[in-house]
């Protein structure tokens, strides 16, 4: 086995270092449209914009001709609104708090469900939240609903319930009360943010390394008669079950973000927690 891994070495280092693995500059393309100025547009914003085309155009075309005996695409568009509604958001909040805050839950599970998918469509092949700004932006937006819900729910009660745990000795404050600050107000954006973007970061890299190995096996090693290249058989087979859990993992962490966030508005409107 060692002696394989020193073979396929050679022969990447004898090709003169045409084989090029993932690298962290993927996640930064050069500009498409106006470089330069603030509009600058280089492919992972173009990649962006396009997904929330589409996703407008799905929901209109959807949405648009309702039936009481739905039509296939009716159909499929209730289906998946009612897994979010009911699965996510009514589970977690009720019915009334559910309806309340739904339209924001349902465009972040949405959002990252589409922004995620196009890591694995080719000619996108890079998940709009790969890089950290965007899923930032859902964080923040995420932390700042579950603080306006608190305080819609229990007016300033709410600092009190967040900061200050019911049944503790006063004295343990003084080290409690900070803790409950980092772990409420500031790692629950840091954890979201993080989860999401190095989720898609990964996948995005293991694709990316299988498919390339590919293409290297066998248009480089074996087009110069080295029968090493059928070693891209392997590679291809990992890239395309690497891609159907990349599938999973892109529904699994629009799942997760868009639950987490009902969880804590339920946390913050919760009277102990």
């Amino acid at each position: 086995m060692t002696n394989v891994a020193s073979l396929i070495a050679n022969v990447a280092a004898s090709d003169d270092g045409e084989f090029h693995g993932p690298s962290i500059e993927e996640f930064f393309p050069p500009a498409l449209l106006f470089e330069g100025t603030p509009f600058e547009l280089n492919r992972l914003m173009a990649i962006r914009i396009l997904v929330v085309v589409v996703l407008v155009v799905l929901f209109w075309l959807g949405t648009r001709n309702m039936r009481v005996v739905p039509s296939r695409g009716q159909a499929a568009m209730e289906f998946a609104l009612n897994f979010v509604r009911k699965g996510i958001i009514y589970d977690t909040l009720g019915e009334r708090l559910g309806r309340r805050y739904e339209p924001i839950i349902m465009s972040m599970f949405f959002l990252i469900l589409g922004m995620n998918l196009t890591g694995t469509i080719p000619g996108l092949q890079l998940a709009g939240t790969a890089a950290i700004g965007l899923p930032l932006v859902l964080a923040l937006v995420s932390w700042g609903t579950f603080i306006y819900a608190g305080m819609r729910e229990k007016g300033m009660k709410f600092w009190k319930d967040s900061l200050f745990l019911p049944g503790v000795p006063k004295v343990l404050y003084i080290l409690l009360t900070p803790l409950e600050f980092l772990s409420t107000f500031i790692v629950r954006p840091v954890t979201l943010t993080l989860r999401l973007t190095m989720n898609m970061v990964a996948g995005h890299m293991l694709l990316v390394l299988c498919f390339s190995a590919t293409h290297f096996f066998f248009f480089t090693v074996l087009a110069q008669g080295n029968f090493l290249g059928l070693l891209g058989v392997g590679s291809f087979a990992f890239g395309i079950a690497f891609t159907v859990l990349e599938l999973f993992i892109a529904a699994l962490q629009a799942y997760v973000f868009a639950i987490l966030t009902a969880i804590y508005i339920q946390l913050s409107v919760a009277e102990e927690h």
